[in-house]
């Protein structure tokens, strides 16, 4: 195995998604070939991609934020700027797990990088860290 090629995630309204990822995570909106499904693609990093699929039997978490679930995670290169982007954008600590504006953040986490997390719009769970906490 040579790396991870793509993630797809299943989502429900393909146009506020493709906001999200634009927008949020700021990712870049790449070339999709013509399949005969709805979808939409993004390039994440230098040579992965992430799949966003309009599917209509799709199993989604319908759960409160929690860092422990099923989740992807993308390296940012500054901690701090990521929390102070996100909270730009209505993103907040003190949210409720349920709200889709809610942010875990974990500055000194076990896994020895800082890291927070974030849903999407149809609750799949994304880690976002960095190499270190400057």
């Amino acid at each position: 195995m040579l790396a991870i090629h793509h993630v797809a995630l299943t989502v429900t309204d393909l146009q506020r998604s493709r906001q999200f990822y634009r927008e949020i995570l700021q990712l870049e909106e790449i070339p999709r070939p013509p399949f005969n499904f709805p979808g939409a693609w993004f390039r994440v990093g230098d040579a992965q991609e992430l799949h966003l699929i309009v599917h209509d039997r799709a199993t989604f978490r319908g759960k409160p934020l929690d860092s422990r679930d099923v989740h992807f995670a993308v390296r940012v290169p500054n901690y701090r700027e990521a929390i102070a982007f996100l909270r730009s954008h209505g993103y907040r600590e003190d949210a409720d797990r349920n709200d889709l504006l809610c942010m875990i953040l974990q500055p000194h986490a076990t896994a020895g990088y800082p890291q927070l997390y974030i849903c999407d719009p149809d609750r799949h769970v994304i880690e976002i860290n960095a190499e270190r906490l400057e």
